[in-house]
């Protein structure tokens, strides 16, 4: 995902409003999210949908590594040795 550009990316409800097919445009090509505040305040974050999936994707890898690391530091992992026999026998098969 692209970095947030304050002065192209933040807009307000009433411009989004009036804007809608514009701002779908510019988060679709320019691959950065699009802020919409309500009074002022942050009310939504608009994403393509690609940069949202990729997002997903991040995240459940990232609790795969976490629950990983809990599994390990709490004894229930498994030698490397014994892991990479296990997946050989799956994929011989």
């Amino acid at each position: 995902m692209q970095r947030l550009r304050i002065d192209k990316d933040i807009r307000s409800m009433s411009e989004f409003r009036t804007g809608i097919a514009s701002f779908l445009k510019q988060v679709h090509d320019t691959k950065r999210p699009l802020i919409i505040t309500q009074h002022g305040k942050g009310a939504a974050v608009l994403l393509d949908v690609g940069e949202y999936e990729a997002m997903q994707e991040k995240i459940e890898l990232l609790s795969d590594v976490q629950e990983s690391i809990s599994q390990i530091e709490n004894g229930k992992g498994i030698p490397h040795n014994s892991a990479k026999d296990m997946i050989l026998k799956r994929i011989s098969k």
